[in-house]
């Protein structure tokens, strides 16, 4: 199975969470009623992104810049973990397109699906040419063209609606690149993924004892300074 290591990995962090989960462990699901195409999120007056928007500064009652980009480390993680954990497991890559990709409102926060997914690997893959992948000579540019293709409008579309930077919120994807592959390996092996897509993920990390720490804020310490994330560039 061109993904049954990504799969199961899923299904089991699925089962972990008692199915509270932001991303369907399959990827793949059809249209239907309850689910937004991505695609909306971005068009203009951006009417979809404002209600996950409201949603989330109900939830944690955040000011509304804040919410956004707490939306957005939600959003990004769900969207960026199947591609993080596909490289680190077996260096097989599921790419989602925007015009493929679905989110719903859900207990995780959000939760992400596509109509369908394309598997990036590289040339020696025992499945390369097989219907359903695409093979390249580097992952790496691979992620950063999903990244630019699938995340990047959405968090354009975060700035326009709540006034949040782009460089904030694209920490919280290298982010998700990064926690879940120290659950795979050391810090070394994630910074040089990092560093294979390049900007707008690369340098935005940093090595901190046995982890790491953002050099960008997610904005969750401006709500609750009491409780800031492990990883905050704030603390000392």
């Amino acid at each position: 199975m061109l993904l049954g290591a990504l799969t199961e990995s899923l299904e089991s962090l699925a089962e972990e969470r008692d199915g509270i989960i932001g991303v369907l462990p399959g990827l793949v699901t059809e249209y239907s009623d309850g689910w937004i195409r991505a695609s909306e999120l971005v068009r203009e007056p951006y009417g979809e992104l404002a209600g996950l928007v409201r949603e989330t500064a109900d939830r944690w009652d955040a000011p509304r810049h804040v919410a956004a980009a707490l939306l957005w480390k939600t959003y990004g993680y769900w969207h960026t973990l199947p591609m993080a954990l596909g490289w680190g497991l077996g260096r097989r890559v599921p790419l989602m397109r925007l015009e493929d990709t679905l989110v719903r409102s859900s207990e995780a926060g959000v939760t992400i699906a596509a109509e369908k997914v394309t598997v990036a690997v590289l040339p020696g893959d025992p499945m390369a040419g097989t219907p359903g992948t695409v093979v390249v000579d580097s992952l790496g540019a691979a992620i950063r063209e999903a990244l630019f293709d699938g995340q990047r409008p959405v968090i354009r579309a975060l700035g326009a609606l709540a006034r949040v930077g782009e460089r904030t919120l694209w920490g919280s994807t290298a982010e998700a690149f990064v926690g879940p592959l120290l659950e795979l390996g050391p810090y070394d092996q994630a910074a040089a993924l990092l560093a294979e897509i390049g900007r707008p993920v690369d340098g935005l990390m940093v090595p901190h004892e046995d982890g790491y720490r953002r050099r960008t804020c997610c904005l969750w310490v401006t709500i609750r300074p009491e409780d800031p994330c492990t990883t905050c560039c704030i603390l000392p």
